[in-house]
């Protein structure tokens, strides 16, 4: 009978769905207008734009525009779709919603270039440089003079690669372009995505045909069958099973993505040369005059790096802007853009309605009083989520400033809180990358990019002699950890000339730890170790991310990377605790531990086991928030 009920909720479930889908359709059909059009760039190139206007023609209205590479549809002057605009409350408050397809992908004309490169300056007159700018300039310049009763001003959102496109249209702006909101954006593809730090994330294999085959203008998918190739590699059912047996990365070259430039891109260019670095939005943040709102995940595993690097140089660049404002909440990867009701990010609860708050107190107000002149909402400089204490909050300022808060390494896997360690302490474990560490706790299917292990427990891997594990005493007080957090190793490895360093910070429950009401039936909060923050750096670029180098066996060597920013409390009765490992699978890929030149080339023979010791001078900080510059090792721009 339980099972009968089960199976009579989850069809009941499903046709509410399917009825609230087909009600919020007849909405927008009986209030918009829908129209398409083939907007001409400056080059000729034509892209495929469709355009909802009210019905109600007796007043003007902004306009509010998506750019995307994931498809406009539905297709066709007479499908409609279920939702306009970023929320359900600003798609009824009255506004012109324009989507595009950009160049090179759906029914737009042109070739796609991932990450295309920003070219400074929008001269109209030159016919031949365009860029992600350009276009969203040309367009904006044909919407506000050929649609009927628009206000000439113009919004523009996008989540993940939209959230690029977004972000790319700030510098160089259209005058009319007033409000911009980049959400999860990828900054930079060396750091976000398809990187994290120099290492190339094959947890994204399943990514790669959506990104990487040029199309002519047409609406059907043309990556599905290029799936296939994928799955003829072995049962998908078992990520890290699957991709241990794809063996060496050169496997995916000669057999999986043969034909597949992005991947031959990612393959050919192992480090960050002019390829990557022409295709960084960061450094082009200048002359941003407008309105711009950038939201983030504090659980995205895709898009970390980007919104707080796209916000922090924004407002370094531009500090006559006084509208630049940042909102990170307890969400995944876009996990704004829908309510769910109950916010899980994995087995944790965050609240409940979180982002219908969002909508109605955030981003509504930014859009309504930028674009149509409504009370201005004050909002902060920063609204961020306590993910420890599960509550917004505000500040005038991020990072703000606060003491720093340094962690040090102990004997007997201690965790020393503003006390220096004992240098001539050391911190021994084998590395293996026949045996590498999971990144998940639990099996997992090949999906096509990973969520859920950003708030994972870690029990799995502080029981592993390749894990380094140190934790403090059970916390008097509430210590709340604010803004960047650095990784500051002195490592020595032997055996071995390449290694990877993964750096966790974890809040360690207690042990009396009750389950919650949506704790998953199969999940023990009681001394749940839950990720907080990690970080993943390829040792070989510790000292430039464009000229990677051998560490010299023996030596002491330095090894300094930022694990991004966090606001989290760790409550009373807790602890704090921090892991370091040097494999992460198959979350990111295996490092042969002897240095070759490019990865990518490796073979089965260049894999090799080695010892790294992590010397009692190393030590983790929050706090000391100098900006990136002093964070990342050697940058080039």
């Amino acid at each position: 009978m339980k099972q009968f009920l089960l199976v009579a909720l989850v069809v009941l479930g499903s046709a509410f769905a399917k009825a609230q889908s087909s009600s919020k359709q007849e909405y927008i059909k009986e209030n918009y207008t829908k129209t398409i059009h083939q907007i001409e760039m400056r080059d000729g190139v034509k892209l495929y734009t469709q355009v909802y206007s009210p019905k109600d023609t007796s007043k003007e209205y902004p306009i509010m525009m998506q750019r995307t590479c994931y498809s406009v549809r539905p297709y066709g002057e007479d499908k409609y779709p279920s939702r306009l605009g970023p929320n359900e409350i600003l798609m009824k408050e009255g506004y012109i919603f324009v989507y595009q397809d950009v160049r090179g992908r759906w029914m737009s004309e042109g070739d796609f270039d991932n990450m295309r490169p920003n070219i400074p300056g929008n001269d109209v007159n030159n016919k031949q440089d365009i860029d992600e700018s350009s276009d969203t300039y040309d367009t904006v310049e044909w919407l506000i003079n050929n649609l009927p009763n628009n206000n000439r001003k113009v919004g523009q959102w996008g989540i993940s690669y939209p959230g690029f496109y977004t972000a790319a249209a700030l510098p160089d702006a259209h005058p009319a372009l007033v409000a911009s909101s980049p959400q999860a954006p990828i900054g930079d593809f060396f750091f976000d995505d398809f990187h994290h730090m120099g290492a190339t994330l094959q947890s994204y294999i399943f990514a790669y045909p959506v990104f990487g085959h040029q199309t002519e203008p047409t609406t059907e998918s043309w990556y599905n069958d290029k799936w296939d190739q994928l799955r003829a590699a072995g049962s998908m059912d078992d990520s890290y099973a699957f991709n241990m047996g794809i063996g060496p990365l050169k496997n995916v070259t000669e057999n999986i993505y043969p034909d597949n430039f992005f991947w031959k891109d990612v393959a050919s260019h192992p480090n960050y040369d002019e390829f990557w670095q022409k295709r960084s939005i960061i450094p082009h943040l200048n002359n941003v005059d407008h309105a711009v709102m950038t939201v983030g995940g504090w659980f995205d595993a895709e898009d970390l790096y980007g919104p707080l690097n796209i916000y922090k140089n924004v407002e370094r660049n531009n500090p006559n802007n006084k509208n630049n404002t940042i909102v990170m909440g307890p969400w995944s990867h876009g996990n704004w853009a829908r309510e769910p009701g109950h916010q899980m990010v994995n087995h944790i609860h965050f609240g409940d309605s979180l982002s219908t708050f969002y909508h109605r107190e955030i981003e509504t107000p930014f859009f309504e009083h930028h674009l149509k002149g409504e009370k201005n909402p004050v909002l902060p400089e920063a609204y961020m989520f306590d993910t420890g204490l599960k509550q917004w909050e505000k500040f005038m300022q991020w990072p703000p400033q606060q003491d720093e808060i340094v962690f040090s390494f102990g004997k007997n896997g201690e965790l020393l809180i503003n006390k220096k360690g004992d240098k001539k302490e050391s911190f021994s474990y084998t590395s293996d990358p026949s045996k590498p560490v999971p990144f998940r706790s639990e099996i997992t299917p090949v999906t096509f990019t990973p969520r859920a292990y950003m708030t994972d427990d870690q029990r799995h891997a502080s029981r592993r002699p390749d894990v380094l594990t140190f934790q403090t005493d059970i916390l008097t007080d509430d210590m709340t950890l604010a803004g960047e957090i650095q990784a500051n190793l002195e490592v020595i490895l032997k055996g071995i000339t390449d290694a990877d360093f993964i750096v966790k910070v974890i809040d360690v429950y207690p042990d009396d730890m009750k389950n919650e009401e949506h704790t998953p039936e199969h999940v023990t909060l009681a001394g749940y170790q839950q990720l907080v923050r990690a970080e993943t750096f390829r040792g070989r670029f510790r000292n430039d991310f464009s000229k990677p180098e051998p560490f010299k066996e023996g030596k002491k060597t330095s090894v300094n990377f930022p694990l991004q920013d966090v606001l989290h409390t760790f409550k009373k009765g807790h602890r704090v605790m921090i892991q370091i490992h040097s494999t992460w699978f198959p979350y990111i890929d295996r490092n042969p531990q002897k240095y070759v030149d490019n990865i990518f080339e490796a073979t089965e023979s260049d894999f090799t086991t080695g010892q790294v010791t992590i010397t009692g001078a190393s030590s983790v900080s929050v706090g000391d928030n100098n900006g990136i510059e002093k964070q990342l090792p050697k940058l080039k721009m």
